[in-house]
């Protein structure tokens, strides 16, 4: 089946509200960690992840960083406009670029309340420590956002900086709370380097430097990747079959250094952690397989299309598209691949870096879901099953889970 016919009822199971966690646990890596591997299920928690990993494995994480995406804007006659800060408008190479802007940017943004907003209009958010005050004026809308030039006084400030004084943290709808103090911590992993993200990588919320250390004492080895997370992770799946979903598109960042690691440890397991971190380990090697197929990607576009994977030409072996990959950075003398993906991996899909995942509990009927579907196949529901009977917590501040993709079937059972 091709996954434009997958029907996304096929993915539903029964969440209570009481069953999604609204506030992390008070230590990280306490959080209950669910093992499956070949339909087998055993439980611990994060703090043993490593008793669970072979030593000589690879784990890639992602590093991206939650911006205060949020912004409140006040209107003339008091009422409120809220802003959702979603990526850069698109005269902006990347994210980075468009966070260190100063004085000015103009950023793609939902907007709640924009029926108040008059044409013309130009709202203001004032802020003390640091004192400036941020306008806000709609230049252009397109099919699903607005793009606004926001300008602030304080030209010593950037618009990451902006962001942080100013806005508030992104907590996903489903919470169904105002973020507090203690969200501005704990909605980020400990290794957060690179800001952009409109929500966290939920999977490495449970991580902390104790954990990370239990990894490298045991010889598995641990690199970085970057895909800043946009809302469209929490848009939900409304058609009745997936052809109809269109994709979020998100940007991902990758150096040539950690590609040259994925090729000197392609022998190893590769365990990412994250939806995010495996959604860019398979794009990087779609991307390196259109190299290997003689076709140059948009790197301003984007660079995997959410049926790439499905519809390519002939599939290039795993060694030979990272190659392919870092050889193009060297030869164009970039230090890091940066570009956007818009790929859905859903059932049907055939892995080509990763061998495990490390990842919390989804919705139902969400692309997240699917994406576990395909990586460890009908096991899912019995995944969850468990999950759900043994009073794990579901969702970003909830537990999460170790899955190991499915040895291929014997002879005798194909």
């Amino acid at each position: 089946m091709h996954p434009k016919d997958i029907r996304i009822e096929d993915y539903a199971y029964q969440l209570p509200d009481e069953r999604i966690a609204k506030y992390p646990l008070e230590t990280r890596d306490a959080s209950k960690l669910l093992i499956c591997r070949d339909g087998v299920i055993a439980e611990d928690i994060y703090r043993n992840i490593a008793d669970h990993i072979p030593s000589d494995t690879l784990m890639v994480f992602n590093q991206t960083k939650v911006v205060h995406a949020r912004l409140l804007f006040k209107k003339p006659s008091g009422g409120v406009i809220e802003v959702f800060c979603l990526a850069p408008a698109e005269q902006y190479r990347d994210i980075q670029t468009s966070m260190l802007q100063k004085g000015k940017v103009e950023w793609e943004c939902l907007v709640g309340g924009a029926s108040k907003w008059k044409h013309g209009m130009t709202l203001e958010l004032t802020n003390e420590h640091p004192a400036f005050s941020l306008s806000a004026k709609i230049t252009a809308r397109n099919p699903s956002a607005y793009i606004l030039s926001l300008e602030w006084n304080n030209e010593q400030l950037t618009f990451a900086e902006i962001l942080h004084y100013a806005g508030k943290v992104p907590l996903p709808p489903y919470l169904h709370r105002e973020a507090e103090t203690e969200d501005d911590v704990r909605y980020q992993t400990v290794f957060a380097k690179e800001e952009g993200s409109v929500a966290a990588p939920t999977a490495g919320l449970h991580f902390t430097k104790d954990v990370l250390d239990s990894l490298a004492a045991k010889n598995i080895e641990t690199d970085f990747v970057t895909l800043h997370v946009g809302a469209g992770t929490f848009k939900p799946v409304k058609s009745l079959t997936m052809e109809m979903h269109d994709m979020h598109a998100e940007w991902i960042e990758v150096s040539a250094d950690t590609i040259q690691n994925l090729i000197k440890n392609i022998d190893k397991k590769i365990v990412a952690v994250g939806t995010t971190s495996l959604r860019t380990l398979e794009s990087m090697y779609w991307i390196g397989n259109r190299l290997v197929n003689g076709d140059t990607p948009n790197w301003q576009g984007i660079a995997v299309g959410q049926w790439d994977p499905y519809e390519s030409r002939a599939a290039s072996t795993k060694t030979d598209a990272l190659n392919a990959l870092a050889n193009y950075l060297s030869e164009h003398k970039l230090r890091k691949l940066i570009t956007r993906t818009q790929i859905l991996i859903a059932p049907g899909y055939e892995f080509k870096i990763a061998d495990g995942l490390v990842t919390n509990f989804h919705q139902p009927q969400s692309t997240l879901l699917l994406l576990v579907s395909a990586f460890i196949g009908p096991d899912w529901r019995k995944v969850y099953e468990y999950a759900m009977e043994h009073e794990f917590r579901f969702l970003s501040y909830g537990d999460g889970s170790l899955l190991w993709q499915p040895l291929p079937a014997s002879p005798e059972e194909r």
